[in-house]
């Protein structure tokens, strides 16, 4: 077994890849015809976004949807990078929120939060060290 998709279900599957290949430099794989599912180049494991109507349809319990009035749910998308600075500041100025500012944590990791667009948490840090 291996870990293949993470998917986030959003309002605007269209305006979440804009906003993804914007503030994060990824590219776009694949989107649907209708629009209602995308996929990012991420590294080995696919970043996609799918709109709440197609979960709707795929998940007939229902789900929670993420609403940037409340609080983040407890999960998020962390991308590593040498650059945590200015891909903060990158991010912030393709349209993503400050959720908590860059610190450097005891063990010498530097890290940061932001929401997207859609209030899904994202962090931002720079590699481990050994």
């Amino acid at each position: 077994m291996k870990y293949g998709y993470t998917i986030i279900y959003v309002d605007h599957v269209g305006k979440t890849i804009e906003f993804y290949e914007k503030a994060f430099g990824f590219s776009r794989k694949f989107i649907t015809p209708e629009g209602d599912y995308a996929e990012l180049i991420t590294g080995s494991t696919t970043l996609a976004f799918a709109s709440v109507e197609l979960g709707n349809s795929n998940l007939k319990k229902g789900f929670n949807p993420v609403l940037m009035k409340q609080q983040p749910p407890g999960v998020e998308l962390a991308f590593i990078t040498d650059t945590i600075v200015e891909d903060f500041q990158k991010a912030i100025d393709a349209g993503a929120i400050e959720y908590a500012p860059i610190v450097e944590k005891p063990w010498g990791q530097k890290v940061g939060y932001l929401r997207d667009l859609n209030g899904f948490l994202i962090e931002l840090c720079t590699p481990m060290t050994s």
